[in-house]
């Protein structure tokens, strides 16, 4: 195998991106994308947004960089914004979604220890889920190829089918520290848990002693029309791990805390040399900026609605290439009923990026910022692609 300088253990398409314009990719002939990925669920505000390379630009004249025994006033602002616009009464930031979601399991476990039972350690988890590449991540998550070849994995974990109660009841014992979910399956094919499961789990958690986790990384902040998919449920997780859009292209990551959680956590007991960094906080700032502009969680949800009621009639007129169409505000996941990679190599040709999933479903995860009309473009594009398959 002809190896490149950089590890190629990325499926990647020989394109080379040069710039983004708002909702497209530009690569370097000039060729102009719709991008439909957005970095996997990532560049929620588009490329290049004015707002956010200001602020990037303002900070880093400033303060790039220094060590976590000093408080920095964007991490001050940012901490606090955070807490007044969720459910959280503490956060911690990181830089990636594993992160997120590492901290969040360590901090289960130290909860149990400081409320007298460190013999639970377990986390309940489902099959599907996607937790990131950490050896917690992997061990926790269901993601055969993310798993092959790096055993054994971490113990702790007790996996149980998606959206079935009665698998999770049996699988709680004595040892069981608590859940982790995500409330909207992202590799996992665009799965979503039923409301009514959510909201068992939170009262099974109550009446066990458990926590409840929600890893909403792909699925939160914004994307699915309200600032967590956990609200539509009508819940309050104990932890949410967060990241993906939270830095709309900058590398961010972060922990939700319950007052109860974060009282567990003594200074010493977790840390980063680069959480918190002013250039993230900075960038976070910007985001929630245009996050909380008034009327955005309504416009993901009516464009969201409009997009995926045109790939459902997609699906009905060509019932051969197109299976089905699920999802939420603007993380929708279209199941092709031939090769996935196929299917998303001809739409690249044709500029419009997605992101297949391990199971095999497309994944529309734009900006948010799309318009109906770039919806419209997109469906034509699909169905152009589809005519010549």
């Amino acid at each position: 195998m002809s190896l490149t300088p950089y590890l190629p253990i990325y499926r990647r398409a020989g394109i080379r991106m040069e710039r983004g314009e708002g909702v497209h990719l530009i690569d370097d002939e000039g060729k102009r994308y719709l991008d439909f990925a957005a970095g996997i669920a990532v560049n929620a505000f588009g490329h290049a947004h004015p707002h956010m390379v200001a602020a990037l630009q303002e900070q880093a004249a400033r303060l790039w960089h220094c060590s976590n025994q000093f408080i920095t006033p964007e991490l001050e602002r940012y901490a606090a914004r955070m807490v007044e616009h969720t459910f959280a009464d503490s956060v911690f930031f990181s830089s990636s979604g594993t992160e997120a979601v590492e901290a969040g399991l360590k901090f289960m476990r130290r909860y149990q220890y400081e409320s007298g039972a460190p013999y639970r350690y377990r986390v309940i988890t489902f099959e599907g889920g996607f937790h990131g590449r950490t050896y917690g991540g992997i061990s926790a998550g269901g993601n055969q190829p993310a798993r092959t070849g790096f055993g054994p994995l971490l113990l702790g974990f007790d996996r149980v089918p998606f959206n079935d109660l009665a698998a999770v009841k049996a699988a709680i014992g004595k040892n069981t520290a608590g859940i982790l979910i995500e409330p909207i399956q992202g590799e996992g094919g665009i799965q979503l848990a039923d409301h009514a499961f959510l909201r068992e789990l939170r009262t099974l958690c109550d009446a066990e002693g458990l926590l409840l986790m929600c890893d909403e990384v792909q699925c939160g902040y914004g994307r699915p029309g309200s600032f967590y998919a956990f609200e539509q449920a009508g819940i309050t997780p104990d932890i949410v791990s967060s990241a993906k859009g939270l830095g709309g292209g900058f590398p961010l990551g972060a922990t939700l805390l319950t007052q109860r959680v974060a009282e567990a956590l003594p200074a010493g007991s977790h840390g980063g040399t680069y959480n918190n960094n002013p250039l993230a906080m900075a960038v976070g700032n910007a985001v929630l900026d245009l996050l909380l502009e008034e009327g955005l969680f309504a416009h993901v949800r009516n464009v969201g609605a409009h997009l995926h009621s045109g790939l459902a009639d997609l699906c009905t007129r060509y019932p051969h290439h197109l299976r089905g169409v699920r999802g939420v505000g603007l993380m929708i996941g279209l199941e092709p009923a031939i090769d996935a990679r196929v299917l998303s190599k001809a739409l690249l040709g044709n500029g419009l990026v997605v992101s297949p999933t391990v199971t095999g479903v497309l994944r529309l995860v734009p900006p948010l910022i799309i318009t109906q009309a770039h919806a419209d473009q997109a469906l034509e594009m699909i169905e152009q692609t589809l005519k010549t398959l």
